[in-house]
């Protein structure tokens, strides 16, 4: 439930319009708080107040948010900011579409352009999905969407996927991934957000989007997407989810061509609401989760969430300009005996995998098959012209075509950077933020198992199915493994688990079937960081945790607090940290998949919650897109 002003919070809003929020926890006083006297009182310290985790069914089975802001001044006094959380739409919803009629929130769309219908419902409706992820609030000063009374302000929001079809039949994957510009109108008294428009993306000129995870916001005000689980190339004829999601969209089963899916999407806002997109071939063909581009405009660090994931690394040629840069995979090695039992502890070398323009790297995957490329052998051939490799979990054996190397690095880039020697041993490597002030970027580990704790990819540490949050140290001057200048500022040299955000797994479940300790992190997912706040917010998906939960993380002082609470069985998404919009500061929220049941995590609570997850969120078919309520203004 959403939680309005009351009238002493309208005052000290009033109060606060002439200065931004906070600095860092216990650092430079910058907002001044009149309490009714002529004493002004000095901001000391900002911080999130958590909220237990929920007891109720009712509770668990929606989106609870009862955690604050608590703001002390150095007089001694306090002030609190109840939070809550505040839904633009469920998808499904009938929602405006800008002209005076309504369109359907989450709608996936054909190359066409025409809807999508689920063929399994008694009367055939379009398919939406109960998936939304990535989210960007962004703003242009020539907007000119109608009906907005205070500031226009819009949003971005991908859909990961559709759950299941009207029978409940499974469709992870089958469908093309939908995206929306939504223009939101900012009230200029409160900062309220509310819907005015939305508007489907025209995927045609792309070839369609795959599996689109999380997104953050470009430094030149652009919205990055992703295109996770890479269909493999090898397999392609025999890969149902890639034959399904070409049927959808395509309106044949034969026509996608997996090299198009894998790359990192852009969208473009434009002044009128809608949004243009384009796909980024040359940034490497990997699992990307979530992408960061560092302040230089040019460095990006990717998450590959994938078995076998590695970190990559794409520097551009020229700022605010993707379509062309140079590939790197790292070598991890290992520090003997450090931390093997807390996610331990790597130094990282960069391999150049190449370098290319988008263009090239398009014209390659319109023309070459994976046959083209490599030749992958799954049992040994007994040939030392074949390179062992671990792809996607599983022991091959690969041997490119000579002269196909561009090709390999950049449409077989898994295989590629573990023949030349990357460390491709990370698993479920997600979201990425970044630390600018402390030159940090930090990247969820959701899972420490498989090939991180097995040994079989290059490193072995101690399996943690909680999972934990790393942190990259960033530095000037790096070489790659060739000797060669690497032209960045903001290169990983280091990467270790952060201490306190690594997951706690229970010998056995709790009272209610955790199976990691609901006091800490859980299998960590998005990651957005806030430089005002010095807070680092972290979103579960979990499959320790009855309910997931958005936690906010003070890096100076190492507070943890629970932020809040998805509904039951739903992963949080949507995340996104923005410290300054038109004096208003947000932290965006989704989730998805609610009432996703898994067995034994669940059986405890299921049978008195899945009513109401039915009731709420159309018998698990919807999820909300939306934001946390409350924050006090910046200026």
């Amino acid at each position: 439930m959403t939680k309005m002003y009351d009238a002493s919070r309208r005052d000290v809003l009033k109060a606060m319009a002439a200065a931004p929020l906070v600095g860092a926890m216990g650092g430079t006083a910058q907002l001044l708080l009149f309490t009714g006297s002529a004493t002004a009182a000095t901001v000391k310290s900002v911080e999130f107040a958590g909220m237990e985790a929920p007891t109720t069914p009712a509770a668990r089975a929606t989106t609870t948010v009862e955690s604050s802001l608590l703001v002390t001044y150095d007089d001694g006094s306090k002030q609190t900011f109840a939070l809550g959380y505040q839904p633009f739409f469920l998808t499904g919803d009938e929602v405006p579409d800008g002209t005076g009629g309504t369109t359907v929130a989450g709608g996936i769309y054909d190359v066409n352009g025409d809807p999508v219908m689920d063929p399994s419902a008694a009367n055939p409706t379009q398919f939406y999905s109960d998936c939304p992820d990535g989210f960007s609030l962004l703003q242009r000063p020539d907007a000119t969407v109608q009906g907005v009374k205070g500031n226009t302000v819009f949003g971005v929001v991908q859909f990961e996927y559709v759950s299941r079809d009207a029978q409940g039949n499974d469709m992870y994957g089958k469908l093309p991934s939908p995206i929306a510009v939504l223009t939101l109108d900012q009230d200029r008294e409160t900062g309220a957000l509310s819907l005015v428009k939305y508007s489907p993306v025209d995927e045609s000129a792309v070839h369609g989007l795959w599996i689109t995870c999380a997104g953050s916001l470009s430094p030149w005000g652009t919205h990055l997407s992703s295109e996770e689980y890479e269909p493999d190339a090898t397999i392609a004829a025999e890969h149902e989810g890639l034959r399904s999601f070409s049927q959808y969209f395509f309106g044949d089963p034969d026509k996608a061509n997996p090299y198009h899916y894998g790359h990192l999407p852009e969208v473009v806002v434009n002044a009128d609401g809608t949004g243009t997109l384009k796909k980024h071939f040359s940034t490497g063909r990997i699992s990307k989760e979530l992408v960061q581009v560092m302040p230089d405009q040019r460095t990006v660090i990717m998450g590959d969430d994938y078995t076998n994931a590695g970190l990559f690394m794409f520097i551009t040629d020229n700022p605010a300009d993707l379509s062309a840069g140079t590939l790197y995979v790292a070598q991890a090695k290992q520090r003997e005996g450090a931390a093997i039992n807390q996610g331990g502890v790597f130094d990282l070398q960069w391999i150049k995998l190449g370098h290319a323009t988008s263009d090239e790297i398009e014209h390659l995957a319109d023309t070459l098959t994976a046959g083209d490329i490599v030749d992958v052998k799954t049992e040994d051939p007994n040939d030392e012209s074949y390179t062992a490799i671990a792809y996607s979990g599983k022991p091959q054996w690969v041997k490119f075509v000579p002269g196909m190397e561009q090709a390999a690095a950049f449409l077989e880039t898994h295989r590629y950077a573990a023949a030349l020697g990357g460390t491709l041993a990370f698993t479920k490597m997600e979201g990425v933020t970044l630390n600018a002030k402390d030159k940090i970027a930090y990247v969820a580990m959701s899972y420490i198992y498989k090939t991180m704790s097995d040994g079989s990819a290059g490193i072995q540490v101690d399996e943690i199915d909680a999972g934990a949050v790393y942190q990259q140290q960033l530095a000037d001057g790096q070489t790659d493994t060739d000797g060669n200048a690497i032209d960045s500022a903001w290169v990983p040299t280091q990467i270790s688990a952060i201490s306190d955000l690594i997951g706690m797994d229970l010998d056995t479940p709790d009272n209610i079937g955790n199976t990691a300790d609901a006091d800490h992190i859980a299998n960590p997912d998005n990651l957005k960081f806030s430089e005002r706040l010095r807070t680092l917010f972290v979103g579960e998906d979990s499959g320790n945790h009855v309910n997931n939960f958005l936690w906010a993380y003070n890096v100076d002082t190492g507070k943890l607090s629970r932020v809040l609470s998805c509904p039951v069985g739903a992963e949080s998404t949507g995340l996104g940290a923005v410290d300054d919009l038109n004096g208003f500061a947000y932290v965006t929220s989704n989730f998805q998949h609610p009432g996703d049941w898994e067995k034994g995590l669940h059986d405890i609570v299921k049978a008195e919650v899945a009513p109401l997850i039915d009731q709420n969120y159309r018998n698990r078919r919807s999820s909300a897109v939306g934001y946390i309520s409350g924050l006090p203004p910046t200026t």
